[in-house]
């Protein structure tokens, strides 16, 4: 049986270490991480590699709900695919399992408000976009990635793999960028 931790921030200026510690503080022995959303499951790649190794009588541990998915049916699915193997999913904080009956549940109401919470983050967003734009003041998100180094790169030879490591992003946003100048 093996404790493994899952840690995830959406935006690459967010801090991974606060989750990490608390994973370590929990025991797990294995601790992936990344830097991507959690709307979809679409570039999650460690947490899928985490759920194709998981053994019969292993845990997943996840500091929060929403550091597994911001969507009901996504989450209830990762906990699914995980039993399935015969694993388990821990959250931390409020701390529930779904070794139990009642963690099913709970695990579930969580989802729901994990769903909707982003649900609400995103109308706050859009009314403050708005407000903005009737004020004349917004100027669109800051660019996070650097395009003209991305274009370089690749001029240089190098594959979509290669300056996604190099940038510190995932391969799909290489391929927009990349796209987009098309």
């Amino acid at each position: 049986m093996a404790l493994i931790g899952y840690a995830r921030v959406s935006t690459t200026d967010q801090d991974l270490d606060g989750q990490r510690a608390k994973l370590e503080l929990a025991g797990c022995s294995v601790i992936r991480s990344e830097k991507v959303s959690a709307a979809s499951r679409a570039g999650r790649d460690e947490l899928q590699t985490i759920i194709e190794f998981l053994r019969p009588g292993d845990e997943l541990i996840v500091t929060r709900l929403d550091r597994l998915g911001r969507d009901t049916r996504d989450v209830l699915n990762i906990v699914h695919e995980c039993e399935q193997r015969g694993a388990s999913v821990t959250v931390l904080d409020p701390l529930v399992s779904t070794k139990g009956e009642m963690g099913q549940m709970v695990i579930t109401v969580l989802g729901m408000v994990a769903q909707m919470e982003r649900r609400f983050i995103k109308e706050r967003q859009r009314e403050g976009i708005q407000r903005a734009k009737e004020r004349g003041v917004y100027k669109g998100g800051a660019a996070r990635l650097d395009h003209d180094r991305i274009r370089k790169l690749k001029a240089d030879g190098l594959g979509p793999s290669e300056i996604a490591r190099a940038i510190g992003c995932s391969r799909m946003q290489v391929y927009r960028v990349l796209r987009s100048e098309l």
